[in-house]
């Protein structure tokens, strides 16, 4: 797979309650002080990262692919449409194996929001837009002992493997696989 390969790049997507906004640079300072929880890093490790570490890391990710094409990037800030409060952010990085397109998620939510919702509606629409366009395979590593995001990857229509890398469980959702998500 190449960044060339027809996938839309900077898609805005649109739930019930969230506006999933393309990921910017100037994001960075409205979200590393909402992110700022080292609560956050209690499955994932690391601590939070400041405004500065933020822009470089999006300054990054915003070109929506790897050097060598072979991994496009798709990142969304949620952003409660009520209230336009960033809330946490969706990922999704597609590469191509043997099978197709195969889409890996990750999402957070921030601490104060946590508890809403938010990470499943988010995740949910992501894992449609992403099977809407060819994925035919949606994978989440996910720490066991999180029940939050076990949840959010259930609602997804995923399923645990047996597969765990660095303490976190594989979980994977085929293309055709129909879910209530």
């Amino acid at each position: 797979m190449t960044a060339q390969t027809g996938w839309p790049a900077d898609q805005p997507l649109r739930t019930t309650r969230l506006l999933l906004e393309p990921l910017r640079v100037r994001h960075a300072n409205e979200l590393a002080p909402t992110l700022d929880e080292p609560a956050l890093h209690t499955y994932i490790g690391g601590r939070p990262a400041t405004a500065a570490e933020l822009r470089d890391r999006y300054a990054r990710q915003v070109v929506g692919h790897s050097a060598d094409g072979s991994e496009l990037w798709f990142n969304w800030v949620l952003r409660d449409r009520a209230t336009s409060q960033a809330v946490g952010y969706l990922q999704a990085t597609v590469v191509t194996d043997h099978d197709g397109p195969a889409a890996e998620m990750a999402w957070v939510v921030a601490a104060p929001f946590q508890g809403s919702g938010y990470a499943t509606e988010a995740a949910i629409e992501g894992a449609r837009w992403l099977l809407a366009r060819g994925a035919t395979l949606l994978v989440a590593h996910v720490h066991p002992e999180h029940r939050a995001s076990v949840a959010v990857a259930c609602a997804v229509g995923m399923s645990p493997t047996a597969m765990v890398v660095d303490g976190e469980v594989r979980w994977e959702r085929r293309a055709d696989v129909i879910s209530a998500g």
